[in-house]
């Protein structure tokens, strides 16, 4: 939730609208909208709002009189059902209850998931920060214990309604979607089929080499832009991509560059990790394979969103020659760091 735009203060007005679609009412979303919605729980607005970083998703600041402002985040329709969302919420309030320094949603009479008219949304504290210095030995190790206690919670109990994050679905389905779309120019479309088809294979020996690791719930989506590090240490935010999967999954996005320097990262992350659960040294042969899946997932991603007018401006790089030249050439390097050996365990020991 990084904070872009500028303020705005609006006015309250009636304004006819026609009969619109979930869909289309999402992507017209207006100012009135957005401050009726947020008022219908009781709040009053002061009539500013702050866009914020975020593109799956509308998320907003929101100013309240005689309050603390207020993040509002207004959902995509036809991508989480109701059960979805709820879960994510349950489990982001028990890791709040659990004294873990997570954003959870704010509960009006009793229910997280609000809806006013044909939006669905949910209302968050505002919370500031930075990104954490991954070059940081002592913020790796922190973010190792938050991560760690995240895992013990996670690890107690399992989602109902929320995926699991797999290969069918980051890879597979992604793949074929891009092939069937004319989205990759004709002259890249066989090296781009002939190239994931080899690293969807080689994520698969990736995953029997790991064995049966556990699954549990995750934040799904741990990048640095969810974190927000302030004096007293960090808020972890954005649990909308919650999912269950193996617990590298929270602890990958942290670790890039060379080998040296990814293995000095992991051991500071695993110092702060290993206070609070156990890891799996097997789950080391899934941190390339995971983020490949993330890379062939993310073009899929873009590729499906692209009809939202909000995604040619912010990506305006994306559906070019160039982007795909790109993209295969990092899928390239992908396919030689998943034939090198994997991490190992501080101290040398896999």
């Amino acid at each position: 939730m990084t904070e872009t735009g500028v303020y705005y203060t609006v006015c309250a007005q009636t304004v006819a609208m026609p009969q619109l679609s979930e869909k289309q009412a999402y992507a017209r979303l207006t100012p009135d909208q957005l401050l009726d919605a947020i008022e219908s729980v009781g709040l009053h607005c002061d009539g500013r709002f702050l866009a914020l970083n975020s593109y799956e998703n509308r998320v907003y600041r929101v100013g309240v009189e005689d309050a603390e402002p207020v993040v509002g985040k207004f959902y995509r329709p036809q991508r989480w059902s109701d059960d979805a969302i709820r879960e994510e919420h349950a489990f982001t309030r028990e890791l709040a209850e659990a004294e873990i320094p997570v954003v959870a949603p704010l509960s009006f009479g009793g229910e997280t998931l609000l809806k006013h008219e044909l939006f669905r949304f949910a209302l968050f504290p505002n919370r500031g920060g930075r990104a954490p210095e991954l070059d940081n030995p002592d913020h790796l190790e922190q973010l190792g214990r938050f991560v760690g206690r995240i895992h013990a919670v996670g690890a107690a109990q399992s989602f109902r309604h929320r995926p699991a994050l797999d290969v069918e679905s980051f890879a597979v389905i992604p793949r074929q979607w891009l092939l069937e779309h004319d989205f990759i120019p004709n002259h890249l479309v066989e090296a781009y089929a002939s190239l994931t088809r080899d690293l969807i294979e080689q994520i698969g020996h990736s995953y029997q080499r790991a064995g049966n690791v556990e699954i549990i719930r995750l934040h799904g989506d741990l990048h640095p832009g969810n974190i927000l590090w302030t004096g007293q240490g960090p808020h972890i935010v954005d649990f909308d991509d919650a999912r269950s999967g193996p617990a590298i999954q929270d602890l990958w996005m942290f670790l890039s560059g060379d080998r040296d320097y990814m293995q000095q990262g992991l051991a500071d992350l695993l110092e702060g990790y290993e206070q609070f659960a156990d890891f799996n040294p097997a789950e080391l042969h899934l941190l390339e394979a995971l983020r490949t899946l993330r890379m062939i997932h993310y073009a899929w991603w873009l590729a499906t969103r692209w009809d939202d007018p909000a995604f040619p401006r912010a990506f305006p790089y994306f559906n070019t020659d160039h982007y795909w030249e790109e993209h295969i050439l990092s899928l390239r390097e992908q396919a030689a760091a998943l034939d090198e050996e994997p991490l190992r365990m501080p101290g040398g020991n896999f």
